[in-house]
């Protein structure tokens, strides 16, 4: 028996079967874990979908920002962007089971047996593990009850730019969402940049990746994430692990043994 944590997916369809021969997936015994980002800017996000679906009962999937804002088309009214590739997802005459599955899953997953955590791209800068445990769960009331699609309508938007206690209602929802599905970089006083998307050596001046904040608060515990493909799977953290080795731009699409530590990766095709 084994659990395999794998990177953002993005429609990679069929990278996605060829990892799951490469490590033997077995649907009897093991476990995924899929970091979120399952769909978009690959070829084949419908395809995706139906097998993670398919595979329901061995996956704990979460939510990444290329699936919320499939969400936020479908319930939110908001248009596709022009370089958006889930026209199959959109069209499919199953897209609207698939969106309520979709808002069904969480933005963190804890295995405390396995002393691991999962999330799309980070936790809120300052907060614990436990902490930001207890605020992703705080979102599944909004995505999972009667108004979700005010949600989704009002979800997209930078701001607020920092967790702080008084904030109430969607901005706190907002800034949650995309620490737990945007962020990269934060500065000293917590404060997100949404612009910067490459490399650390060309982050500009103030600012540092939110895991070298984190680290310390993890207690033990690893912490996986996806979203940063310009980090090619390497923080320097040992105790926070980059999976998304950007196989949607033509490198390799990456599993994690969580048992072992072993890094499985196929070349993008």
């Amino acid at each position: 028996m084994a659990t395999y944590a794998i990177g953002d997916i993005q429609g990679c369809a069929a990278e996605f079967e060829a990892l799951l021969a490469e490590v033997d997936f077995d649907e009897r015994r093991d476990t995924l874990w899929l970091l979120g980002d399952l769909i978009n800017r690959g070829p084949n996000s419908l395809a995706v979908m139906e097998r993670v679906m398919a595979l329901e009962g061995r996956t704990s999937v979460v939510l990444g920002n290329h699936d919320l804002h499939f969400l936020a088309i479908w319930f939110g009214g908001h248009a596709p962007n022009s370089g958006d590739t889930f026209d199959d997802l959109l069209a499919a005459p199953q897209a609207e089971k698939i969106a309520h599955w979709l808002r069904r899953q969480p933005f963190l997953h804890w295995d405390r047996a396995l002393g691991t955590a999962m999330v799309h791209a980070g936790i809120p800068p300052g907060r614990s593990l436990a902490a930001a445990a207890a605020a992703a769960e705080e979102l599944m009331p909004v995505l999972q009850g009667s108004d979700f699609r005010h949600y989704f309508r009002r979800l997209y938007g930078n701001e607020p730019d920092r967790l702080t206690d008084d904030l109430t209602g969607m901005a706190r929802w907002r800034i949650l969402t995309n620490c737990f599905t945007r962020m990269r970089l934060v500065d000293d006083q917590g404060r997100l940049n949404f612009s910067h998307k490459g490399r650390l050596a060309e982050a500009p001046a103030g600012w540092r990746p939110w895991f070298e904040q984190a680290a310390a608060a993890l207690d033990g515990e690893r912490l996986l994430f996806g979203h940063w493909a310009a980090l090619d799977g390497h923080t320097g953290v040992d105790s926070v692990i980059a999976l998304d080795t950007g196989c949607v731009w033509g490198r390799r699409l990456t599993a994690l043994c969580l048992e072992s530590g072993e890094r499985i990766s196929v070349p993008a095709l």
